[in-house]
């Protein structure tokens, strides 16, 4: 049994590519909404979030000797819980990522390492503020940006009842929350920052089809600055960015669906 850790548009696919193989898995999400898209393609799925001896107590439960983490790259915390588990019980642990995105260079685009940089430097930069990096960090940004008469935070996340329920209690107002299900294409982009007078975009480097390029691209033709967010340095022991290199590792690590076949024909 395989353990599968999604938390990614593309995650699903991973999944049923690696189900078309004939391995067995359980896939792991965080919310209802991302377990009924597993479901929907008969993937076997549980919810909610784990922590390490929940983590370790399922895979001893399932008897789990793989797993693989295709968890969001700004997971930080899933990953170390991921990994830990994983050693504590002897279990070969994978880390599946998309590959980074790289942005041509231009004067209005701003990289920083953490959201503290990002809060602090949209701080000195004042005006309309577009954060699209979620809600688990709009605290970080709200004690640095709300109340400060020369800026307006607009957020956008999901249209989660949580997430909204998030806003009112920081404070934040209904005229500037933009609760929308991506992917945003270029054009809408452009309209919701013509909407907000936007002056400055955070995002996340997420890559994949995250359609982060539609909104820094969009942002960048209209003068608009772009604070980027990178990944979290973590040491994956072993990481992979395609599904044919993943694959060809579940293989040489459990063996191949082909020879296990074989296996069975030959005892029978």
């Amino acid at each position: 049994m395989i353990f599968f850790m999604a938390g990614t548009s593309d995650a699903r696919d991973l999944a049923l590519a690696i189900q078309d193989a004939g391995y067995p898995l359980l896939t792991s999400v965080v919310t209802e909404h991302a377990a009924n898209a597993l479901k929907a393609v008969e993937l076997q799925v549980r919810v909610g979030r784990l922590d390490i001896a929940e983590m370790m107590a399922l895979l001893k439960e399932k008897g789990a000797t793989l797993l693989v983490d295709a968890s969001h790259p700004f997971a930080e915390e899933a990953h170390l819980t991921a990994m830990a588990a994983a050693n504590a019980c002897g279990v070969t642990y994978l880390r599946y990522e998309r590959s980074s995105q790289t942005f041509r260079d231009h004067a209005s685009l701003l990289h920083v390492d953490t959201y503290e940089e990002a809060a602090q430097l949209a701080a000195q930069k004042k005006g309309s503020v577009m954060l699209t990096t979620g809600s688990k960090t709009l605290p970080i940004f709200i004690a640095k940006l709300v109340g400060d008469p020369e800026v307006r935070l607009v957020a956008r996340m999901l249209p989660r009842v949580d997430n909204m329920e998030k806003c009112v209690q920081l404070g934040v107002g209904q005229e500037n929350i933009i609760a929308m299900q991506g992917p945003f294409s270029r054009d809408l982009n452009e309209a919701l920052y013509r909407h907000y007078g936007t002056t400055l975009m955070i995002t996340k480097e997420s890559g994949g089809p995250g359609a982060v390029d539609e909104k820094v691209e969009a942002a960048l033709a209209m003068g608009i600055e772009v604070i980027v967010i990178g990944r979290p340095k973590l040491d994956f022991a072993v990481s992979f960015s395609t599904v044919d290199a993943l694959l060809s590792e579940i293989a040489r690590r459990i063996g191949s669906t082909h020879s296990k076949e074989d296996e069975r024909s030959e005892r029978s």
